[in-house]
């Protein structure tokens, strides 16, 4: 959730470390401080609460630079938004910055009588004041073993020790790090995107292995203090894909990505029209044996789950079960060797995932995750993987992360199907071909822009909306209700339309707004009933159907359409009026569209 950068090496370091945490800004921005190791051995720590402008700001009135820090921008955990909570935390001739929770920091306080060193109400400050009780000035290494093994809980440090001025100690437990030793130096992050503008060569640090950067190179330390090499990865992107490049938000650009977002995906896994997963490692035993499938995800993650479910099921008629991972990781899941658990992240480092694919594995379940962050935890973790070709998302709303992982679903549908017997290979390459119309479909969408803006217009004073439909309908409208929720601070909730008058009726009243979804065939008129429902309540209806579709007189105040005939492939481009919808209405409250208040982008911390 909290970003990490850090640089030593020849070039002047301040603004290395402002310029990367100002891409980091997405990951956490509620304040943002940064450590600079001085030429005399000593340390500049400068802080801020608020967006990296303020910290930036802040530090052109100190001509303090070296070539050698570390900085952090910080989304709160322990403690509120204030100065002294900011990162870095400095307790004698220790300074760190920290990503993750420890869990037994008030048990530490009170075994090391820590209680009068410290300023601030966290957890890290307590890392850092043990760190410093252990440190005798001449062994960072043994230091920081003994500190380590004490914690419990997720954990990614940077250290800086007074007087070594050349070099970063770092170390982690669950939370991510990268690095990249280059020409100009060395990095370590706690995203590619921060790395990127200096080399697309990376490697995912090893949890429990204390890394060391030097200007010149990086030391990778196992649990036995012996060297060992990381596994060096390369991005498929630059430095530009992270740039709004002339859109008014990051949020805009990434939903005009998604129809090539798409095909990226799923171009490479076809081989003569089908989908063929050998690159991935997955041959059609994969497919073949399993009984059930169970999804865990989070968030937009679990959305997307929700649809490959309503995909799955009708086609290869096994069960799927889609379970929140907050959930499910505490729980004693009915999952066995004839499971395949299929995990999904956009970031690959998502906490609760994390500890629900090691659950589901120890529970003798093969696991796939779908992922967008080559080498990430859960990537490394899983059995097999399936990876999306998204590229960077920055708006904290995940927009093209949720197509690809859509698109993803789609594929396992077939080659499942395909490996069955239920598809032959005519029936699965017409099922790739309505696949790849969603592409031209969205681009559809996409030029329908204006009218999407008018419609919005309906929610951009209501304090609730709601989201209604059937079957897939249904599954896509939670995602539609929560990216309201996420940027436009509207309380919206989705329903199934059948279930309207088992209570969720008693809430409409007039002009509310509900964003009624009638694109399957199959429960057509009873989703136009259950519409007039509402209607006749006084709501204010937006509907959207397929462009074919006949619409009843005064069942709708508003009507929107998906140029896609066949049922099972409306939700790709739906899901971008809903992203729409969402941004403009965001816009229209003049609210922060990429950066919505307490959210994050990656959730790497319970």
């Amino acid at each position: 959730m909290c970003g990490i950068i850090g640089y030593t090496g020849p070039d002047k370091v301040k603004n290395i470390l402002l310029e990367g945490l100002a891409q980091l800004e997405y990951r956490g921005y509620d304040s943002a401080g940064i450590a600079i190791a001085r030429e005399d051995g000593s340390i500049y720590v400068e802080k801020q609460t608020g967006q990296t402008a303020n910290l930036k700001a802040a530090c052109e009135q100190s001509d303090a630079d070296g070539h050698c820090g570390i900085g952090h921008t910080r989304w709160a955990t322990h403690g509120g938004v204030t100065r002294l909570n900011t990162h870095p935390h400095r307790a004698g001739k220790v300074t760190l910055i920290h990503n993750g929770i420890i869990e037994n920091y008030h048990e530490l306080i009170e075994e090391y009588q820590l209680q009068d060193q410290l300023v601030s109400e966290t957890d890290s400050e307590v890392a850092a004041a043990l760190l410093n009780r252990f440190y005798d000035g001449t062994n960072p290494k043994e230091a920081i073993k003994k500190t380590v093994a004490l914690l419990e809980g997720s954990f990614a440090f940077c250290i800086l020790f007074e007087g070594l001025t050349d070099r970063i100690y770092c170390i982690r437990s669950v939370s991510p790090l990268v690095a990249s030793s280059t020409e100009h130096g060395s990095l370590v992050a706690s995203d590619i995107t921060a790395v990127i503008k200096y080399s697309r060569k990376y490697f995912v640090v090893p949890e429990h292995q204390l890394m060391i950067l030097y200007p010149d190179h990086i030391d990778l330390l196992n649990e036995e203090g012996i060297k060992t090499e990381p596994e060096i990865l390369e991005v498929n992107w630059d430095v530009e894909s992270a740039q709004k490049m002339g859109f008014p938000h990051y949020m805009m650009k990434e939903i005009h990505e998604q129809p090539e977002a798409i095909r990226k995906t799923i171009a490479p896994r076809l081989k003569n029209g089908v989908p063929s997963f050998e690159d991935e490692g997955m041959d059609d035993s994969v497919f073949a044996s399993f009984t059930n499938i169970n999804v865990v995800a989070c968030g937009t993650a679990m959305y997307a789950g929700m649809v490959g479910k309503a995909v799955i099921e009708p086609i290869v008629k096994i069960p799927v079960t889609v379970q929140i991972a907050s959930e499910f990781r505490y729980s004693t899941p009915l999952i066995n060797e004839n499971t395949l658990t299929i995990v999904v992240s956009q970031s690959g480092e998502t906490i609760d995932t994390l500890a629900a694919l090691r659950l589901a594995r120890s529970c003798g379940s093969k696991t796939l995750a779908i992922v967008n962050v080559k080498g990430s935890s859960i990537a490394r973790e899983s059995d097999y993987v399936l990876y999306t070709h998204a590229g960077p998302e920055i708006a904290v709303a995940s927009t093209k992360a949720y197509s690809v992982q859509l698109s993803a679903f789609y594929l396992l549908a077939c080659k499942i199907a395909m490996v069955r017997g239920i598809f032959d290979h005519a029936q699965a390459k017409d099922f790739i071909n309505n696949l790849y119309q969603c592409i031209d479909a969205i681009s559809g969408i996409l030029e329908q822009k204006d009218q999407i803006r008018e419609a919005a217009k309906c929610l951009e004073n209501a304090e609730h909306a709601y989201y209604i439909g059937r079957g897939l309908d249904y599954a896509f409208s939670m995602e539609g209700a929560l990216k309201l929720k996420e940027i436009s601070y509207v309380h919206a909730e989705a329903y199934a339309a059948g279930e309207l008058k088992h209570g969720t009726i008693a809430l409409i009243e007039k002009n509310i707004p509900v964003v009624a979804f009638a694109t399957q065939d199959s429960v057509y008129n009873k989703t136009i009933s259950n519409i007039r429902e509402v209607k006749a309540r006084g709501a204010y209806v937006l509907l959207i159907t397929k462009e074919n579709a006949e619409i009843p007189a005064g069942v709708c105040d508003m009507h929107l359409t998906v140029p896609i005939e066949n049922d099972l492939f409306t939700g790709l481009p739906t899901v971008v009026i809903l992203q729409l919808l969402a941004y403009y209405t965001s816009l229209s409250k003049g609210l922060d569209v990429d950066k919505p208040r307490n959210l994050a982008k990656s959730v790497t911390v319970e």
